[in-house]
């Protein structure tokens, strides 16, 4: 037994050593890299997404489902992608079949959406547990077309129910296989039609996330409020060529201070980028150029876009899902390296 000792110590040591590693707080201090570095952005969303699962034991907007629903187009070999894929494939059959099952009604709909985006992106084919999932989503849906989305003050993502509205939309228009003309999926996006005739959004980022829906589907804006919104969303491109988040809506603060419009972040500029991208604006318009300079001029040495909350100067975790978009901005315009 004494001569195992080593050995086990090893073991113990290797286990350490594979142990995922928080990435560390969200410091609006932390210094500008020296070197702009994809990869080190790559790494930083890897560590975060792993830190954030094996931590807190579920799937969340600005982290994990962020990974799955922006990363899977460039980093689906990943082990981490690959570890946070199998975590929210374990989310629905194994955690949803307990007897607590899911803790909100947002945690489905996310998990639709993260599973549905990297079927989508990788196999092209319906994953079993993706199916369950959108199945479950539909089964939360109220009568009114809506879900009860979390509304913890945490704009832009955990704030109203517009924003899970169209959430839900996406995991249902995104899934492959032509999975929005099912049954089910047909009866929910016509009622979730509905609500959003009944709630048209109020703010700029609720257009956006419109704007991102009808991308993969008919019927949500028309050609002239496409035009509208992206022509909207890049006007409001600051100086330096990033944008700030808190000017994408009206969001009031729970710390009693002012929001900050005028300083560009990683959330703001990595998603409009992306939108724009997406609505076929060119990567070489020089509007988008200046956004993606100023992403390359703006990482931190962690490897992260810094993102200050919109709700209280504490953890910053928008941060997380604002370099998940800065990523995705940069793939979407070609930007591969270093």
């Amino acid at each position: 037994m004494i001569g195992c000792v080593p050995a086990i110590l090893m073991m113990l040591a290797v286990q350490a050593a594979q142990e995922p590693k928080g990435p560390g707080p969200n410091d609006p201090k932390e210094p500008i890299a020296k070197e702009f570095s994809i990869e080190r952005g790559r790494a930083f969303l890897d560590s975060a997404a792993l830190w954030w699962q094996k931590e807190k034991k579920c799937l969340t907007c600005h982290t994990n489902v962020a990974y799955l629903s922006t990363g899977a187009g460039y980093a689906s070999k990943r082990p981490a992608f690959l570890e946070v894929r199998k975590f929210a494939e374990e989310t629905v059959s194994v955690r949803w079949e307990q007897p607590k099952g899911p803790r909100y009604d947002a945690d489905v709909v996310v998990a639709a959406l993260g599973l549905a985006v990297s079927d989508a992106e990788t196999t092209g084919k319906l994953h079993p547990l993706t199916w369950k999932a959108l199945d479950r989503m539909w089964a939360k849906q109220r009568p009114d077309g809506g879900w009860n989305w979390e509304k913890c003050d945490w704009a832009p993502l955990e704030s109203d129910d517009h924003y899970g509205v169209t959430v839900a939309l996406l995991a249902a228009v995104r899934a492959p296989e032509n999975y929005a003309e099912t049954p089910a999926a047909r009866e929910g996006l016509m009622k979730a039609r509905a609500w959003l005739a009944n709630n048209p959004p109020t703010l700029l980022h609720h257009r956006a996330m419109l704007l991102w829906v009808s991308k993969y589907a008919d019927g949500y804006l028309c050609e002239a409020d496409r035009e509208k919104t992206v022509t909207d969303l890049l006007a409001l491109q600051r100086p330096d060529g990033g944008w700030a988040t808190a000017s994408l809506g009206r969001w009031k603060r729970t710390d009693g201070k002012e929001q900050d419009l005028e300083t560009s972040d990683g959330y703001g500029t990595g998603f409009v980028l992306t939108q724009a991208r997406l609505t076929g604006i060119p990567a070489s318009d020089e509007r988008l150029r200046k956004g993606i300079a100023w992403l390359k001029t703006h990482q931190r040495e962690s490897g992260r876009w810094f993102t200050r909350s919109l709700n209280t100067d504490s953890r910053h975790f928008l941060t997380h899902v604002g370099t998940a978009f800065a990523l995705l901005a940069l793939h979407e315009c070609g930007e591969t390296g270093p």
